[in-house]
């Protein structure tokens, strides 16, 4: 062998150790990496174990409370609906009980009578005919002449003759409306147009007839005067058809018990009082010359100068001057 080979041999074997160490160093470093990030997977895993316990002990402090608070608030909110369901009880009852007697009371009423039959003839009754009478005899109203209306009434005229008319009576500013109606074919006949200011004396009382009379009348009824001067012929008097008396009386409707409206509209004494109230103020607004100012009201009878009436007293009797259902015959 020669020199130049020995020299190669030897850096051959030189080299080797070296390249030995730095793979050993090189494992080395790897295992101290692998350590390294073994070591702290492990930390993050026990930290991150931690955190979890810590949490799930938060969570179950958390839901501990709150189930208690839950149990608490179900407890008092069944409190206050037991509260709530017995003082409904109580007033379920107390209903019951109102329900009951409104109801005897109700059912009481509600059983018709004869009477009850008999009024129900009347077509001014029916649904909705008083309503439409309403109307149509406040579209008759001159706002120029009458003004406003006040009042609305149903009464029964009674004339010289003790003959009872159905009629239907407006009082406004300025003048007193009477009106005949016809409730079958909802039309105004006639309108009879009395000046306020003319009006000089109300009376009021029961009704009363000659003594040689044969006729009665039970009730009482309201007279009104507006020419206390002029007194009614004799002719007009036998006439059972004349209408040129200086005074004209009502009474009340037969159907003022049928209910709390028509005992309102059929109030004599309540259309005595607004009439009386109405003259006053236009006596005053516009005053009549020659005559005095004011309106005497009397309470004393009503005279009905009648004897006989043999007419008056089978009209009465048949309500021949009220719109009826009369049976098979009709109106």
């Amino acid at each position: 062998m020669s020199e130049a080979d020995e020299v190669q041999l030897r850096h051959v074997d030189l080299g080797r150790p070296a390249a030995r160490s730095e793979a050993t160093e090189g494992r080395g470093e790897a295992r101290t990496e692998a350590t390294a990030r073994t070591e702290a997977t492990a930390r993050t895993e026990a930290i991150e174990e931690r955190t979890g316990a810590a949490e799930g002990r938060t969570e179950e402090r958390t839901e501990e409370r709150t189930g208690a608070e839950e149990g608490r608030t179900e407890e008092r909110t069944g409190a206050t609906l037991e509260r709530t369901g017995a003082a409904e009880g109580r007033t379920e009852e107390r209903t019951g009980a109102t329900l009951e007697r409104t109801g005897a009371g109700a059912a009481a009423r509600s059983i018709p009578s004869p009477d009850q039959f008999k009024l129900r003839r009347f077509f001014v009754l029916r649904p909705g005919t008083l309503n439409q009478a309403i109307k149509d005899v406040e579209a008759l109203v001159d706002e120029k002449v009458d003004g406003s209306v006040h009042g609305i009434w149903l009464m029964a005229e009674v004339d010289h003759w003790n003959n009872e008319k159905e009629r239907l009576v407006l009082i406004t500013d300025n003048s007193l409306l009477v009106c005949k109606y016809d409730f079958v074919m909802f039309t105004c006949d006639q309108v009879q147009r009395v000046a306020l200011n003319f009006v000089d004396r109300i009376s009021h009382g029961a009704f009363s007839f000659p003594k040689r009379s044969l006729l009665q009348r039970g009730g009482e009824g309201v007279r009104v005067f507006w020419d206390r001067l002029r007194e009614p012929s004799f002719t007009s008097r036998w006439n059972p058809f004349a209408t040129d008396f200086p005074f004209i009386t009502f009474t009340s409707h037969p159907v003022w018990n049928a209910s709390d409206t028509f005992a309102q509209l059929c109030d004599v004494k309540n259309f005595r009082e607004q009439l009386w109230d109405a003259a006053q103020k236009v006596h005053a607004v516009k005053p009549v010359p020659g005559k005095a100012n004011g309106v005497l009201v009397l309470n004393q009878q009503i005279q009905i100068e009648a004897y006989v009436g043999l007419m008056s007293f089978l009209g009465n009797q048949n309500k021949l001057g009220y719109c009826m259902a009369r049976g098979n015959i009709g109106f």
